[in-house]
């Protein structure tokens, strides 16, 4: 029962009203003439420096016990700066405010001493900061798989599928999203506000110390600040362009939804934090569409907005009623079951679920009205949809404990330089291939003057039949065909991956004491740009006897001699045994006819093979489908990496030393460049994404369905990618007498004199890279450190493990390199 006291006092706040503030433009006077800097406020009225922001620009209103708080502080300072006339006594306008003088000349990362209840009123300014800053755990970085799990596609008749971590493609289940500031300051030097045990506030960056609190007279203007030598700061990283005020997107793709006693809040990207009113989960939706102003633009022309995406901690699933972990039956189902209380709700507002239900990647919708979307996509890290070998460190995870401004700055991040997450890192790879490549477009009939759906010429389009040799041994159109353990050789089907060889040592190769491993970026992206395939259905040619077929597709071709002619000539006669076959993934010399894809077919007649496919399943309508895609991630893998002090200028020497910086300069950062590598892998995966025990052996699988389900794309890439590696190997072979020893993937192991790749890799006499060879660099397809071994532990790998093992998967001084990036 309430106390006589607490209802009389309920009674006199409905009797005094709500405070009338001043207008937004008054209250940024009467601060700024008080000579007090937003992010002091702030830590006052215990809030975010961006939401005093938005009080003064009249985005947002504070709420009670605040807006009293904040009333009267305004009070106090109206009586002592009246408007009519400036104070003589106040800053000059171009002098900085004494906190953010103080903030520069602070040393990073000083902590702050905790303080009581803030008091009121221009005294109040005089109260320390609530809370130190939080400290800054090691540099962790993202190591991702080859293929990302997808549980399924983004469309409202998606199924459920569980998660694969193999190269390339989802092949067995699992258990179970640049570059915003989380709440920029006032200015560079000012501090971000640190979050509070009440109320969530971004976290504050290194580069942003604490400022020392500062007293002065309530009305004496305060000090102006000494000419010192400002501390160095670092260059922010991800600064957003804002968007237009009033932009259907103002506040950006995403935002983080975190509830602290009783108050809800949403981290937009750029800083912004927005007051959440929603108390259930329908009115969360309904406020996100209706007021949130969230969503992402069009990748193209002919494509479609992205969604809103709304990303709940576990603060908030306590809020809007949902557990804070799957129990295990949920977590196998990916799903809670639809009985659920808040399924319920949804249901009861009217509103609808996809197939995959409310998941960790759930999407909410209602019928589209014309051409507008009534969608929102929620994701809840708590359940696994930000996988640890996609989106974190899986040695180190920081997801977990992640503050949501990071959180936000993180995916937002992600969001601007590629798209909106729609699921995992290889369902956002394929749907970015989707959304730059839209399948249809609107088109006027001249006749009607009604707009029809036509298609793009340079898209997937249609669903079409696909090629025996082409699939994996799982599907429906091999039922009857083989018995269900038959393991099918080259010569029935297309084997098209990436190598895995490694041989044993040379006595002269012994001599050297290192064993130095390089890593190529992003190769698989690399691989498939300026790439041409095949976008219509297969067409068979049952004898064919040209060259090489010129359209994209395959055809079986008979072994080829040993060693290559152009092998012959270019390098010493003991080249072959040293180098890896181009024509299989394992390196070694084809013993019988097999399926190849054009790439490899290409590279065979560039090498003086006399090939002739006895027939070929070709596409007759080709096209560059992948480029924009790759250019997409390039540009946001290098940009990413530009913010961890690595540019595309550096080479040699001083690109391995901002390498080995790189990781402990912004560890979200570095996430984020773990993320589009997964991105890149996984979305090349998905072309040929495999029954992962949805359904029964050669039963149809939901992925089949779907126009971007293309093993032949998948399988042109990774056949570029390795007679590309192959063609480089080669060069350097020629260059300098030099041999790998192992290939992983991407990863080459060179025998060297010492530990760094600028004691291997071959160079001219002016000190450039040899052309043709491995290139020390940033961009996709040029190289970079993975790690370095001695030679006498490799020798003792071979005896331990009897050599079936491939030491490129092993050397890694940086546990995140490799792996098919």
């Amino acid at each position: 029962m309430p106390t006589e006291e607490a209802l009389f006092a309920a009674v006199d706040a409905l009797l005094v009203g709500v405070p009338d503030l001043p207008v937004p433009a008054e209250r940024a006077r009467l601060r700024e003439a008080a000579g007090v800097t937003q992010s002091r406020l702030a830590q006052v009225l215990q809030t975010t420096t961006q939401t005093v922001k938005n009080w003064e620009s009249g985005r947002s209103e504070p709420r009670a016990p605040r807006r009293q708080a904040y009333q009267r502080l305004l009070d106090g300072w109206a009586e002592q700066f009246p408007s009519d006339a400036a104070p003589s006594d106040a800053a000059p306008a171009d002098a900085a405010p004494a906190g953010a003088a103080r903030a520069d000349a602070a040393p990073a990362g000083a902590d702050a001493p905790e303080a009581g209840p803030a008091p009121s009123g221009s005294a109040a300014l005089d109260a320390p900061p609530s809370h130190p800053a939080p400290s800054e755990g090691p540099a962790p970085a993202a190591d991702t798989p080859l293929e990302d799990p997808a549980r399924a596609a983004d469309t409202p008749s998606e199924n459920p599928a569980p998660a694969a971590d193999t190269p390339l493609e989802d092949t067995a289940p699992t258990a179970g999203t640049p570059s915003e500031d989380p709440a920029p300051a006032e200015s560079t030097s000012a501090p971000a506000p640190t979050p509070t045990s009440d109320t969530p506030t971004p976290a504050r960056t290194p580069s942003a110390p604490e400022a020392a609190p500062t007293t002065f007279p309530p009305t004496a203007a305060p000090p102006r600040p000494r000419a010192t030598r400002p501390a160095p700061r670092r260059r922010p990283a991800c600064k957003p362009t804002p968007p237009p005020a009033g932009h259907r997107f103002e506040n950006g793709p995403l935002a983080v939804i975190d509830s602290k006693n009783g108050d809800t809040f949403a981290y937009c990207v750029g800083g912004l934090v927005l007051d959440v009113p929603a108390k259930t989960l329908p009115a969360l939706v309904e406020w996100t569409l209706a007021e949130a102003r969230l969503g992402q633009e069009r990748l193209h022309r002919h494509g479609r907005d992205g969604d809103p995406l709304l990303v709940l901690t576990p603060g908030a699933l306590d809020r809007y009623g949902l557990p804070a972990a799957l129990t295990d039956d949920e977590r196998r189902a990916g799903r809670l079951p639809d009985d659920h209380k808040a399924a319920k709700q949804l249901q009861r507002a009217g509103w609808k679920l996809t197939r995959r239900g409310l998941g960790p990647w759930a999407r909410i919708y209602r019928p589209a009205d014309g051409a507008k979307r009534h969608c929102v996509q929620l994701c809840v890290p708590a359940w696994n949809a930000l996988d640890a070998r996609e989106w974190d460190d899986r040695n180190t995870p920081r997801l977990p404990s992640m503050h949501p401004a990071d959180l936000t700055r993180y995916l937002g991040a992600y969001a601007e330089r590629l798209m909106t997450p729609r699921g995992t890192a290889a369902v956002t790879g394929l749907e970015l291939m989707t959304a730059l490549r839209p399948p249809t477009r609107a088109e006027k009939d001249p006749s009607t003057g009604e707009f029809t759906r036509a298609f793009n010429d340079d898209a997937l389009t249609a669903v079409y039949d696909v090629v025996e040799c082409e699939v994996p041994d799982e599907h429906p159109l091999l039922k009857g065909r083989f018995a269900r353990h038959h393991l099918r050789t080259p010569a029935e089907m297309l084997m098209e991956e990436p190598y895995d060889w490694c041989r044993a040592l040379t006595d002269e190769e012994c001599m050297r004491p290192y064993l130095v491993a390089i890593d190529i970026n992003m190769s698989f992206a690399a691989a498939a740009n300026s790439l041409t395939v095949g976008l219509g259905g297969p067409t068979h040619l049952p004898d064919r006897r040209r060259p090489h077929p010129t359209p994209p597709g395959s055809g079986p071709v008979a072994p080829p001699p040993d060693p290559p002619p152009a092998a012959a000539a270019a390098a010493p006669p003991a080249a072959a045994p040293r180098l890896p076959s181009p024509f299989t993934p394992k390196g070694d010399r084809p013993t019988g006819p097999a399926w190849y894809a054009t790439p490899t077919v290409a590279y065979a007649v560039e090498l003086g093979f006399e090939v002739a496919p006895v027939e070929a399943h070709v596409r007759t309508r080709t096209g560059r489908y992948l480029d924009a895609w790759y250019k997409r991630l390039r540009d946001a893998y290098v940009a990413t990496m530009a913010d961890l002090g690595v540019t595309t200028a550096m080479s040699g020497a001083e690109f391995l030393e901002a390498m080995a910086r790189s990781r402990q300069s912004d560890p979200t950062m570095a996430l984020l460049a773990g993320a589009i590598k997964a991105t890149a892998k996984g979305g090349i995966g998905k072309l040929r994404q495999r029954n992962r025990g949805q359904v029964g052996y050669h039963e149809p699988w939901p992925a089949l369905a779907r126009e971007t389900w293309r093993p032949d794309i998948r399988a042109a890439v990774l056949a570029n990618q390795r007679v590309g590696l192959h063609r480089k190997l080669m060069r350097t072979a020629a260059a300098a007498d030099l041999y790998p020893v192992a290939v992983g993937t991407d990863a080459v192991v060179y025998p060297s004199p010492g530990p760094s790749p600028l004691d291997v890799l071959p160079r001219t006499p002016e000190g450039k890279p040899a052309p043709g060879t491995f290139r020390l660099g940033i961009s996709p397809g040029m190289v970079k450190h993975q790690g370095t071994a001695t030679v006498l532990w490799a020798e003792e790998q071979f005896e331990e493990q009897g050599g079936v093992f491939n030491i490129a998967n092993l050397i890694k001084t940086d546990p995140t390199a490799g792996e098919g990036e």
